[in-house]
């Protein structure tokens, strides 16, 4: 198949787990693309405060596109979001609860690469979880971060070759705040043009754009 060529994901892919996750049950959506698999993709949500989930739209937006990639699409429901037990710990629990997806993602499909994506407070939770896989000498392989909450949670640093996505009108995260936050890693960012936090009528530009740079 053409690196360009994106394979649909159809609902019968879709497995619905429950991880042992470090509060507890951790319940995750899989899509599982099957052989020849390119990675495993570890999608994080936005704030479960602010009613969050796994479902949320750019999540799912980039769940499909990262398994039409070939990625096994995994989604967790952070601590105490749905099925998941516990509660919101303001992302140090959270990092936990990607981590654990990533154990057992690792576990039962094998030692593929990974791919550490994440919206808004999902993307703050993943440059955590980038420094805890490094630590562990399993660095990711790539990290995309949309929207990235950096105005309400302290980022971590990441690699120069992050993709992040930002919307230029962006009323939740202003533009100006992720630059801010680039700026001193000398990290380029890529705007969309009219684009708010949620993406509303832009997320095909999304899902173009992941698909560009990780095809």
């Amino acid at each position: 198949m053409p690196a360009t060529e994106l394979r649909p994901m159809p609902p019968s892919t879709l497995e619905r787990v429950v991880i042992d996750g470090p509060a507890g049950a951790l319940e995750t959506d899989i899509n599982d693309p099957g052989e020849p698999r390119r990675g495993i993709a570890l999608i994080a949500h936005p704030n479960p405060v602010q009613g969050g989930t796994k479902d949320n739209k750019v999540v799912t937006t980039l769940a499909k596109t990262f398994f039409g990639l070939g990625y096994v699409a995994v989604r967790p429901n952070f601590r105490g979001v749905g099925g998941s037990a516990g509660s919101f710990d303001e992302g140090n629990g959270e990092t936990e609860d990607i981590l654990a997806a990533a154990r057992y993602a690792t576990a039962r499909f094998g030692e593929l690469p990974l791919l550490l994506a994440g919206f808004s407070f999902g993307a703050f939770v993943q440059t955590r979880v980038a420094h805890a896989l490094s630590a562990e000498n399993l660095p990711a392989e790539k990290l995309v971060l949309v929207g990235p909450a950096v105005n309400r949670f302290p980022a971590a640093t990441v690699p120069a070759d992050t993709l992040v996505i930002h919307g230029e009108v962006d009323d939740v995260v202003p533009l100006a705040a992720v630059l801010d936050w680039a700026r001193p890693q000398q990290l380029p960012l890529v705007v969309i043009p009219g684009g708010e936090h949620f993406f509303h009528g832009k997320l095909h530009l999304l899902a173009q754009i992941v698909q560009r740079h990780c095809a």
